[in-house]
């Protein structure tokens, strides 16, 4: 049983209320001294907290990403080995789960790098005579700390965007959700010695996805969605690579200029921030979504502000929003959901069939 999935959570909510069922039922049933009774309840109150512990602690590591298996939480993975583990190169098996969606633990062939990816497809990719339409892909990034669970588990995905396209407000998609830190190293999604993590994202992972289902072509055809550190990737993914994504939208981005916490190395992480990227970008044909709230004090308004100016004359389309108020939570990421949808409807083409 996986430490991430919800069978394993389901379990501990279970166990615990059995726990505390048998100490109300035992309590005064108790045979022996009083000594001995009253040694079994303080040992049966102590199970009922360790137990409810146990979920508090299974439902945040979900929610976080912060154990992403039992040799993770345990330390029996030895040094960076989970950038070498999992099937072969390139081989990826995905397994249906109980809301619908696919996921595989996948190995690029590019970066080498390993970690999940999961995948949804609308309703819409299996309807009668939809058998050679092609889908437009959006890939959805997590922050840091977290997990792509997180979008399901905390962000109401993939239900918040069927709910947006039976209103007509957003084309279907298929929503691809990967690790943003494959091998537990955070990188803001930039290539560094030994973590290729923007190949795992720009090149293994769409890779993967156009090899097992029909989606549309890049970069047109595909965008990136993100909030956070998740967010401050799909700002920059675009231009970096132009021939992959054609938009991005970006909820509450972290500094737009990167981190120094992040990324030590000055012109590296320079190289690699939006904003600079987006100074440098040679007429990229990509359009950008930024978004955030007046009370966001992690991703303040005027830096989004100064990217539109940086963005200026380069021919990338930008579009902002601040919303008045709200915290870095998904309680706020939710609410941009249908502007931040929308306008990705606006910028990739609904589902087609090929044109013969």
């Amino acid at each position: 049983m996986e430490l991430t999935s919800t069978s394993f959570l389901v379990t501990l909510v279970v166990v615990t209320a059995l726990a505390m069922l048998a100490a109300l039922l035992l309590w005064n049933r108790l045979p022996g001294p009083g000594w001995l009774r009253w040694t079994a309840r303080v040992l049966m109150i102590g199970l009922c907290q360790l137990t409810a512990i146990c979920v508090v602690a299974a439902w945040i590591n979900g929610s976080y990403g912060l154990y992403a298996s039992w040799d993770d939480l345990l330390g029996t993975q030895a040094g960076n080995e989970s950038t070498m583990t999992g099937p072969p190169v390139g081989r990826a098996t995905f397994t249906l789960g109980e809301d619908g969606t696919r996921s595989t633990y996948f190995r690029g062939s590019h970066s080498k790098l390993a970690g999940q990816v999961i995948v949804w497809t609308p309703p819409e990719y299996n309807a009668a005579g939809a058998a050679k339409t092609r889908f437009p892909v959006l890939t959805l990034l997590h922050g840091y700390p977290g997990s792509p669970r997180s979008w399901m588990e905390l962000g109401d995905m993939p239900g918040a965007l069927d709910d947006l396209v039976r209103l007509g407000a957003a084309h279907p998609f298929i929503l691809v959700i990967p690790e943003i830190y494959p091998g537990g190293v955070n990188t803001d999604c930039s290539d560094v010695p030994g973590h290729k993590v923007a190949t795992w994202l720009a090149d293994d992972v769409p890779g993967l996805v156009a090899r097992h289902f029909r989606t549309l072509p890049q970069p047109k055809g595909w965008a990136v969605m993100g909030i956070s550190t998740g967010a401050f990737c799909a700002a920059k993914l675009p231009l970096q690579y132009p021939k992959v994504f054609g938009a991005g939208a970006a909820l509450d981005p972290d500094a737009l200029t990167g981190d120094a916490g992040v990324l030590a190395d000055r012109g590296l992480r320079e190289r690699n921030s939006p904003m600079w990227l987006v100074k440098h970008v040679k007429k990229a044909d990509v359009g950008l979504f930024l978004a955030t709230s007046a009370q966001d004090k992690d991703s303040p308004p005027r830096q989004l502000e100064a990217f539109a100016a940086a963005a200026a004359g380069t021919g990338v389309r930008v579009k902002t929003l601040v919303r008045p108020s709200g915290g870095h939570n998904f309680q706020t990421w939710t609410g941009m959901y249908p502007d931040a949808l929308g306008w990705l409807s606006s910028e990739v083409p609904a589902p087609s069939a090929p044109q013969h």
